[in-house]
């Protein structure tokens, strides 16, 4: 009989000893963690983001439906303070999404998210979820991220005023694709559904940078790589420098586009949610080919990108 490890539970605070210093640049750095457990594609815009007289820890986007979500950290046992922080942040960036993360969650804490998931408007989704950390033997300790509390069976998902024709085409192209995607390219992104909409967008490594697919005008469908934020001109600009490198690797020519408030790396091709599925299809197995090609050749690049570039890089302020 093989021999089997114990599971041994760490105290969070033996990893990240300060919750400001060292756990919210943690996060913000393996964000795919906490997106892989909410089902969720989140990016962060910044960190301590200002409201008020106060600082939100962490601000950012879900990519998926593009609602804004706020982030609050608690490194130990939730408390009436963190729950207040977490509304007043939430009402203050008009969050979409706020999510609570702590070491341990109080029951009256759960109820009260539980209270807000039922009354509110199916666009305030609240979340709370446990961190926790773990070892077996001598191996390195490894963070888990438990959701505690939800929306109920993700039933505000589904609560749309009634869907057009094109808009449930919408949802199931985009549903099957990441679907084909997450098949064939495990871990490139935690999406789980597509939404009723022309387009998609996954994560690409760093705040500011998407990967996206979208129907587009003139019968035109694309697939990208999507820059936006204060830095998108220079870190444009510094991808562009490498053009003929990075189409060599792609295996085909780019489109370079300025646009007035971004900048974008496109492909296109043919093709419009009205053809018959089994064109569809072939679209859908298209995107997934190009999604993964676009993931390859440029998320290593905007990866050793400089941290300037990086929307959510905020400097130092020593008080």
């Amino acid at each position: 009989m093989k021999q089997l490890g114990r599971l041994e539970k760490v105290n969070p605070r033996e990893i990240w000893p300060d919750e400001a210093r060292d756990f919210t640049p943690w996060l913000r750095d393996n964000i795919q963690v906490l997106s892989e457990a909410l089902g969720l594609d989140l990016e962060i815009i910044e960190t301590e983001g200002v409201v008020g007289d106060f600082w939100v820890d962490m601000v950012g986007k879900d990519l998926g439906s593009g609602r804004p979500v706020v982030i609050e950290n608690q490194l130990g046992s939730t408390d009436h303070d963190h729950l207040g922080k977490l509304l007043t942040y939430a009402a203050g960036k008009d969050a979409g999404v706020a999510i609570w993360v702590a070491t341990e969650f109080r029951d009256e804490h759960r109820q009260a998210l539980e209270w807000l998931n039922s009354i509110s408007i199916e666009d305030r989704l609240f979340f709370g979820v446990q961190v926790e950390v773990f070892k077996i033997g001598d191996s390195l300790p490894a963070p888990n991220f438990d959701v505690v509390v939800q929306p109920s069976g993700w039933v505000k998902q589904q609560r749309h005023s009634v869907l057009s024709p094109k808009q449930e085409a919408y949802q199931l192209f985009f549903t099957e694709l990441l679907e084909k995607l997450k098949k064939k390219y495990p871990g490139i992104t935690a999406a789980k559904k597509g939404l009723p909409q022309n387009w998609l967008a996954i994560a690409a490594g760093r705040s500011g940078f998407e990967f996206g697919a979208a129907f587009v005008q003139n019968g035109r469908f694309r697939v990208e790589l999507y820059i936006h934020g204060k830095y998108s001109t220079h870190a444009f600009d510094f991808l562009r420098e490498k053009r003929e490198e990075i189409e060599e690797e792609f295996g085909q020519p780019l489109s370079w586009e300025e646009l007035p408030r971004a900048r974008r790396v496109g492909l296109y091709t043919s093709g419009s949610i009205e053809q018959p599925p089994e064109s569809l299809s072939r679209l859908q197995d298209w995107a997934v080919e190009m999604l993964g090609q676009f993931n390859k050749v440029f998320r290593p690049r905007i990866l050793a990108m400089p941290k300037e570039l990086d929307s959510s890089h905020v400097e130092e302020v020593v008080l």
